[in-house]
């Protein structure tokens, strides 16, 4: 059995930290401090508790450094070319699966179930849900986690959205639901569907706001490359129980598990961000007068360029974070789409890889 010391060394301590600017103030760039900041007014205001739990998917490639080898190679090679729960005993990505859920265990992860996704090489290891910051934290263990593991193994664990047309790309489906005093405030057993009016009320203003925080919860150019219907994933902007190309999803739950999940969030997406946004908009946010909400004809940006128009003109976005974060956010994802072809066109491109923000910023601290 592996444990954290066989993924990181004897003897290291993992930290998470607040950052605050010279003054002692808390920094309004460190967006997991403005998430705390937020779900502890609700505590302590409204008695409000905000709960997630996010299924992440990801991909085993042959080699270490296989992103970033990219621009050499143009390709991933698959480990394994079997599809959704198609790996037997002593297989390399059922292997890796094994291995990593060990090692999450052994670091206080709740596993549900793990399993090959769809896809060739695809994965996915579900875990508990959590009080929201801490959930936040384990997406950001629980990739690591994945990339460590690999790496020991002789693969890479990707998360790029899309990182091979034709199949299936990964997702990161974040369930959410608020509870008070223990009690789960979107379930109402006599409900449609079993979800409260306020579980109902929480996905109008998501749906409101929907192109307004797409960026957020697609934070690079390779993942409007995976928002298309045809490989499962949400193109539109509607809420419906068992629609795939839905942005949101009503699961079937019962009082402890109902919940609402949103399907359209990218696996590379900063998830303090994803976090913060979509409890704030769903609490906060203004509700469209649209005739029928739910189900009418509206569509999420297919490109990144539209993504960021959408993003640097709501008005709701400066509510979310100012004026200053918001416009050093897009700024920074403006430069990291004028890198790539502006048509995604038929296949992964290179730079679409090289320059994506997982890969890159990987690259630019082994410079150091």
């Amino acid at each position: 059995y592996w444990g954290p010391a066989d993924v990181f060394g004897p003897g290291k301590v993992l930290v998470f930290g607040d950052v605050i600017d010279k003054g002692g103030d808390a920094y309004s760039a460190d967006i997991r401090g403005v998430l705390k900041n937020f779900a502890g007014e609700l505590f302590k205001k409204q008695g409000f508790t905000l709960n997630a739990a996010n299924e992440i998917e990801g991909f085993l490639f042959e080699g270490p450094d296989s992103e970033r080898r990219y621009h050499e190679t143009g390709k991933f090679d698959y480990v394994n070319t079997g599809g959704y729960y198609h790996s037997l005993p002593g297989d390399p990505l059922r292997t890796f699966i094994d291995t990593t859920a060990e090692v999450q265990r052994s670091m206080g992860f709740q596993n549900e179930k793990d399993h090959p996704e769809v896809a060739p090489s695809q994965f996915e290891i579900n875990y508990s849900y959590g009080e929201v910051v801490a959930a936040a934290d384990q997406i950001q263990l629980y990739k690591l986690i994945c990339r460590q593991v690999a790496t020991k193994m002789g693969f890479t664990a990707s998360f790029l959205p899309k990182p091979v047309v034709g199949v299936n790309g990964s997702g990161m489906h974040t369930n959410v639901s608020i509870s008070k005093g223990g009690k789960n405030l979107f379930w109402d057993a006599k409900g449609e569907e079993k979800l409260s009016k306020l579980g109902y009320e929480f996905i109008d203003r998501i749906l409101t706001h929907g192109n307004d925080i797409c960026l957020l919860l697609n934070a690079s150019v390779n993942a409007y490359r995976r928002l298309d219907p045809h490989f499962e994933a949400p193109n539109q902007i509607k809420a419906s129980p068992t629609d795939r190309g839905s942005m949101i999803r009503i699961p079937i739950g019962n009082e402890k598990s109902m919940r609402v999940e949103v399907r359209s969030v990218s696996p590379d997406a900063n998830p303090y961000m994803v976090m913060y946004s979509i409890f704030k908009t769903g609490l906060d946010g203004e509700t469209a007068k649209i005739k029928n909400l739910r189900q009418a004809e509206r569509y999420l940006p297919d490109n990144i360029y539209d993504a960021l128009g959408n993003f640097r003109k709501a008005k709701w976005t400066t509510e979310l974070f100012g004026e200053d974060v918001k416009t050093r956010y897009a700024d920074l994802k403006q430069a990291s789409a004028d890198r790539c072809p502006r048509l995604l066109g038929t296949f992964v491109k290179a730079p679409e890889v090289q320059y994506h923000h997982d890969v890159y910023n990987q690259f630019l601290w082994n410079l150091f």
